[in-house]
């Protein structure tokens, strides 16, 4: 199969022509060329929603050679303990670092030859692993979206989301696949420069994850002011339900997902004409995969599945370690016609007083309340609300206590002007444990 497709097209925003066909073919070409000057071994990318990162990303695959995608805004402590533990042959595009090879030299195992992509397992925070990903895990899931989004060669889809996040690094791979067209922009959903250029270059579809959506309900999205666009994609957790009708109702077609990085991107997607039919539920396995439930967790059979974690240079030799299962973690259950239903994570609970209590049910509870996280704490549960006085904060306890029935002092609910988000845009739950 030919990655990317000959009639997929990068267009970067406010400019007039698209890159595609030949011309596309030489610049990754060319940079192939100089990335063969460095020594064998893993590359580091910062990777921006920019041309130059793209081109990086595509000459690496070109030349099978591994390549990490990292927020190009890593703190210079983290991109250091990174580097000392994987030592990539050089770091390019980012922020704390300047291009080129970092030293010294350390001999490391040669990358597994079907290594291809590395994403952290986490954002800016923390002691990240990598997820190892082959050249067929990438290439099955990028196919198994296009076809399962049913992603033609007309559509354009902007970049909404960070290409070093899997869900954003799986809209570029699927349209590339199919022979699409991805706008490059480095704006954001909340700048005005987004949805001008998303307008003058026609883009038809747009990804975004629940909190993106939260502030598009705030500031009054119209779909009728952008005719051209009619595909809207949410994962990256649950969307309020009314959410999901509020947008289904303003987009020709609306897709539920669900899916995870150790997963290349997605495992399950909801079809537009399932939505009222099967409320809740995440969708049916992609084309290629395979949903099942052991003692109450998601398992996901696929060829999209990672080869492994990695977190030191040494494991980028190691081979397939899963076989293309993958034990995801979360919580959940099939209905008769295969539909999955995620219910929550095995690690999302906490105990209050002896009692369990499983972190994303006290979410739920509060969805109506504005925006709010929960984090396990000593015997107690810290829920952090946006823009809540002492009074709010007291009332919303003594809430919690009644609907779990366990005494209202168990939880510590704390005003907080906004939430930490990771550059995903889901909640940075480690920024908030470290308050506790």
């Amino acid at each position: 199969m030919t990655f990317p497709h000959p009639q997929a097209r990068l267009v970067v925003a406010g400019e007039p022509e698209s890159l595609g066909g030949d011309d596309l073919a030489g610049h990754v070409t060319r940079t192939a060329e100089a990335l063969t000057r460095l020594r064998p071994g893993p590359l580091f990318c910062g990777m921006r929603n920019n041309l130059t990162s793209v081109l990086r990303y595509l000459a690496a695959w070109r030349s099978g050679r591994p390549i990490a995608l990292l927020d190009p805004d890593l703190s210079a402590g983290a991109l250091t303990e990174l580097v000392a533990r994987f030592r990539p042959v050089a770091l390019l595009g980012f922020t704390h670092a300047a291009d080129g090879s970092p030293p010294p030299r350390r001999e490391s195992p040669a990358p597994h030859p079907d290594l291809a992509v590395l994403l952290a397992t986490s954002g800016s925070t923390g002691n990240p692993k990598l997820v190892r990903l082959s050249r067929q895990a990438v290439l099955a899931n990028a196919t198994a979206i296009a076809t399962a989004l049913s992603i033609e060669p007309g559509e354009i889809a902007p970049t909404s989301l960070p290409l070093h996040y899997s869900y954003g690094l799986s809209v570029l791979n699927s349209h590339l696949v199919a022979g699409a067209t991805v706008m490059l922009t480095e704006a954001g959903l909340l700048e005005r420069s987004f949805w001008t250029h998303l307008d003058a270059h026609a883009c038809t579809s747009l990804a975004a994850v629940p909190y993106q959506y939260e502030m598009l309900r705030r500031l009054r999205f119209d779909r009728s002011q952008h005719p051209a666009l009619t595909t809207l994609t949410q994962a990256g957790g649950r969307l309020r339900p009314d959410l999901v009708t509020q947008f289904a109702g303003q987009a020709d077609r609306f897709f539920v997902m669900y899916g995870q990085t150790e997963a290349t991107a997605r495992i399950a997607v909801l079809p537009p004409d399932r939505l009222t039919g099967k409320p809740g539920s995440v969708g049916q396995a992609v084309p290629g995969g395979r949903l099942a439930i052991d003692d109450g967790e998601v398992l996901y059979h696929g060829p999209n599945v990672m080869m492994g974690y990695a977190e030191t240079a040494a494991d980028l030799a190691r081979g397939d370690d899963l076989g293309g299962v993958l034990r995801t973690g979360d919580l959940g259950r099939l209905d008769s016609d295969g539909f999955l239903y995620i219910t929550g994570r095995l690690k999302r609970i906490a105990k209050i007083f002896g009692v369990r209590v499983n972190l994303d049910d006290v979410e739920r509870l509060l969805r109506g309340s504005g925006p709010v996280a929960a984090t396990s704490g000593d015997d107690r549960v810290t829920v952090w609300a946006e823009g809540l006085d002492a009074a709010g904060c007291v009332g919303l306890a003594r809430r919690l206590g009644a609907e779990l029935r366990v005494h209202w002092s168990g939880f510590d609910v704390r005003g907080i002007e906004r939430l930490p988000l990771l550059a995903t845009g889901k909640i940075d739950y480690r920024a908030l444990e470290s308050r506790t």
